[in-house]
């Protein structure tokens, strides 16, 4: 690992520990009650977040083979590319946005799949994926409306005059946006030849097109409808792993399917900061999300922490596995070789 890198998890990790100390110090919670809390938790309902753990990374291996169908000669068996999902999983939590490349290199190795290959078919994946989010997102805008109209009038406070609405300020927010993008699509018309010249464009333009490309590279599958199928599997999967422990605790038992669909949208947004695992990002987002749905900041405060351990905690044991099985096919591949290539070994 380079000094660049060393530098990069270090400022990574910084950001992490200072995200989850403001979480801790902004929710009074320190680590006695903590334990305490989680010690009362009914610990059954994780194993069936830990078998909706396991089908949600079996999936997401499965829609990566068919992704891979068009442009290998044979696909990965369905262990390799298991195997491999958790590995990079596993390669995230020490530095992020590792994983993608650990994921391919370890397919590599396991099925001789080429790393630049795989690699494509891991963005495409991630497209899809990104956009899942954002239709999550929207639905959940839609479904939650009054909470999170709520939420943000408490949060803007006195800053806003009285009398202010929800709805109002929505509807403000959407004027301004309407109104800077009419504004830049009017500077865009009439300067493009010029923009067209400038390298940050050329860069920008050609990075979108990259991903429109992406996208629609599922019209090259061979089975689009099983792609699909896994990809929905995946998010209901992510969303029943969280909304089951919600029963593991008393004060998140009557915690409703839509509390469930609003913590797993802001929890991947807390996944996907530049933080080791989401640590401290997910706690800040998912605990401060629980105060919409009356629980106190303590309660919010462990229950996003119960749901991050056990997810961590469900990684590290699949991805040490992991390591294990690509270490003992490797063993066996050199033994086979050895014996290849010994004379005395083959009696005909």
């Amino acid at each position: 690992m380079n000094l660049k890198n060393v530098l990069k998890y270090a400022i990574s990790l910084a950001i992490a520990g200072g995200l989850l100390w403001f979480t801790f110090q902004q929710s009074h919670l320190d680590v006695a009650d903590l334990w305490r809390k989680l010690s009362a938790a009914d610990f059954r309902w994780i194993l069936v977040s830990a078998v909706l753990t396991l089908v949600a990374h079996w999936s997401r291996a499965e829609r990566w083979r068919t992704l891979l169908e068009p442009v290998v000669p044979q696909r990965p068996t369905s262990l390799d590319a298991t195997v491999s999902v958790l590995t990079g999983y596993l390669a995230n939590m020490a530095l992020p946005r590792a994983g993608e490349v650990a994921r391919c290199g370890t397919l590599y190795r396991l099925s001789g799949v080429p790393v630049n290959v795989s690699f494509g078919t891991v963005v495409a994946e991630r497209l899809f994926d990104v956009l899942m989010l954002l239709l999550l997102l929207a639905a959940t805008f839609v479904l939650e409306f009054d909470r999170l109209s709520q939420f943000f009038m408490e949060f803007l406070g006195g800053k806003l005059p009285k009398g202010s609405s929800g709805s109002s300020i929505l509807m403000l927010a959407g004027a301004v946006l309407l109104g800077l993008a009419l504004l830049g699509w009017f500077l865009f018309n009439r300067y493009r030849e010029a923009l067209g010249k400038h390298p940050v464009y050329q860069k920008v333009s050609g990075f979108l097109s990259g991903l429109l490309e992406g996208l629609l590279s599922v019209r090259k599958l061979r089975r689009p409808g099983a792609f699909l199928f896994h990809t929905l599997l995946i998010w209901t999967m992510y969303y029943l792993m969280s909304y089951t422990l919600f029963f593991a605790m008393p004060a998140t038992a009557n915690l409703g399917p839509l509390a469930g669909l609003t913590i797993l949208v802001v929890g991947s947004l807390g996944m996907a900061a530049p933080t080791p695992g989401g640590i401290g990002s997910f706690h800040l987002l998912v605990g401060q999300v629980a105060l919409l749905y009356d629980l106190t900041s303590q309660d919010g405060q462990v229950l996003a922490t119960f749901i991050h351990g056990v997810s961590t905690l469900m990684i590290i044991i699949l991805g040490i596995l992991s390591l294990l099985v690509v270490l003992l096919r490797r063993n066996k591949m050199t033994e086979i070789a050895d014996v290849l290539d010994d004379p005395k070994a083959i009696k005909l």
